[in-house]
């Protein structure tokens, strides 16, 4: 990992002038912060929160990089959506006019209109050092390994602290959440990188890079220490008052909450699911494979268990109403919002689906500037359309939207679904189908007993895993595993798709062929001769597809 990483140990001391949770820090003086700041309870902890939620998720300096964004999930969030055609863009900041155009539509006449730059080249062209600006593959990768270097560092402090109360239990949950936060940032590393690296120590220089298979079992080993760390937790009180000042209070609310430990390790077990899940292709998925999955969901987050979110304030959190998601960035009118919202994306809604109703309103808008599939008929409305009981997937109000940092509910329940699904027990699965329709207020009839073939059960699935989940960084994993990102001779690419032409032609059986990476390159910031080359031994930076 590159040198330059070593200098943001520095900056988690000085969460006190970048978070508006001042009363849960106590840094002696951020003007001069230093380490020592660390060894004391009070400021292990500041350094702790500040770790995540300002070095991990909101360091990078975007402003200068000309992003459209404000912290990690507005940027990174939003490559997922646009990679699973549910957002694009006209601006070109970063590359997000041009990272999601397919290769080419053929229209319901038979006509095809091709893209003359493919995603995959366009990818290729801007992972350059002398093109940080504009190069997609840079912010995931260095947001992840910020995060991760921090824990290193909490977790080299820790020794060096003197507690009250139960020092051992209070010691053992700073413990698990670098654990927990270093798995969850494997995750996404392995999951969206050809390979990465697997780093135990801040700020020391590796250049022995791994599949993104072995990073993946990196992430599980570390949610798998955090989950036997929580499991052995003595003093519940001691515990509680730790992750209450670990977690911003603005996160302690709907959702998101101060977890017991048994709820933290259904967390985990989610994600180990997900892990699972979305870097196998579904089609090569065994009945083990499956049986594992139904494991670790049926051991994942429960109704009501609270899960790691994010909430929204006026001023000074770690992502703002107006520009730190995805869906902020997509809400109002086409001609001015950051991203549009896919046809692709609202026609897997249901007629008579009520978050449909709830949540858009029509419009007409043609994009002249960006891809050729790119036009739309729908605008995501800010604060819903006041359907009581239905989710609301934007808010702009501060305090007001809630953002999935981690594995939810919902997300737990449908992968319960597939693997039930998939194994044949049909009804099983369609019941938790039908329970995340019933949770997020959909208002559909049941479809568990209705007779469904498996086949048409999986696309139940398939289309509620993209209304359900959408704008929680899944969405391109799913288009991943089910294929659909592939060139059609390898079998991808999607059918029976809506478009709306650029001069307003309404198509409703279009053929869409992606051909998208499914792993990106290893970004040229970290594998530049100059920087930090590949070992002999490590495994390939760059994807032969």
């Amino acid at each position: 990992m590159k040198n330059y990483k070593i200098l943001s140990i520095l900056f988690a001391a000085m969460v006190i002038s970048n978070l508006a949770c001042k009363k849960q820090l106590d840094v002696i003086n951020p003007n001069q912060p230093t380490l020592e700041n660390a060894k004391t309870e009070s400021g292990i902890i500041s350094f702790a929160l500040g770790s995540v939620y300002v070095n991990g998720f909101n360091q990078v300096d975007v402003v200068t990089l000309n992003v459209l964004s404000d912290s990690y999930f507005g940027l990174c969030y939003s490559f997922q959506e646009q990679m699973a055609d549910i957002i694009s863009a006209e601006a070109a900041n970063v590359s997000i006019n041009v990272v999601n155009l397919p290769d080419y539509v053929i229209y319901d006449n038979g006509v095809k209109q091709s893209n003359t730059s493919s995603s995959k080249t366009v990818f290729r062209v801007a992972n350059s050092r002398d093109n940080r600006s504009q190069n997609p593959v840079y912010y995931e990768w260095t947001y992840m390994y910020t995060l991760i270097n921090q824990c290193n560092q909490l977790l080299s402090l820790l020794d060096g602290v003197s507690y009250t109360g139960d020092a051992t239990t209070k010691k053992n949950t700073l413990k698990a959440w670098a654990y927990w936060w270093k798995g969850y940032a494997y995750a996404k590393i392995g999951s969206l990188y050809y390979a990465g690296l697997i780093n135990d120590e801040a700020g020391v220089k590796n250049n022995l890079f791994k599949t993104h298979d072995e990073i993946i079992g990196e992430s599980n080993k570390n949610l798998d220490k955090a989950a036997a760390i929580l499991a052995g937790i003595t003093t519940p009180a001691d515990y509680t008052a730790m992750v209450s000042q670990l977690i911003p209070a603005i996160c302690q609310s709907g959702n998101g909450g101060v977890l017991t430990t048994q709820m933290w390790i259904r967390n985990i077990n989610s994600l180990k699911a997900r892990n699972f899940l979305v870097n196998k292709s579904a089609a090569t998925m065994t009945t083990a494979d499956w049986n594992s999955v139904l494991t670790l969901a049926n051991t994942g987050i429960q109704k009501g268990d609270f899960v790691f979110t994010g909430k929204t304030i006026s001023q000074n959190g770690f992502f703002t109403a107006a520009a730190g998601s995805p869906a902020a960035l997509a809400t109002g009118d086409p001609g001015s919002s950051t991203y549009k919202i896919s046809e692709r994306f609202t026609q897997e809604y249901k007629a008579n689906d009520k978050r449909l109703a709830n949540n858009f309103a029509p419009t007409v808008y043609f994009n002249q500037v960006g891809g050729f599939t790119f036009s739309g008929r729908y605008k995501l409305v800010d604060g819903g359309n006041g359907m009581a009981g239905v989710s609301i997937l934007s808010n702009r109000i501060p305090g007001q939207y809630e953002l999935f940092v981690g594995p939810s509910y919902e997300e737990n329940e449908l992968m319960k679904a597939e693997a039930n699904i998939r194994l044949g027990n049909i009804n099983v699965g369609l019941s938790s189908v039908d329970a995340v329709r019933t949770y997020q207020g959909a208002g559909i009839a049941a479809t568990s007993g209705t007779g469904l073939s498996q086949a048409n059960a999986l696309e139940e699935l398939r289309r509620e895993r993209r209304v359900a989940l959408v704008f929680r960084g899944t969405s391109f994993f799913d288009a991943r595993r089910w294929g659909v990102i592939y060139d059609i001779s390898k079998g991808g690419g999607r059918t029976g798709c809506v478009v709306v032409s650029s001069t307003g032609v309404l198509n409703t059986n279009a053929t869409i062929n992606y051909n998208f990476l499914d792993y990106w390159d290893v970004p040229d910031d970290e594998v530049n001769p100059q920087l930090n080359p590949p070992t002999s031994g490590s495994a390939p930076v760059k994807n032969p597809g």
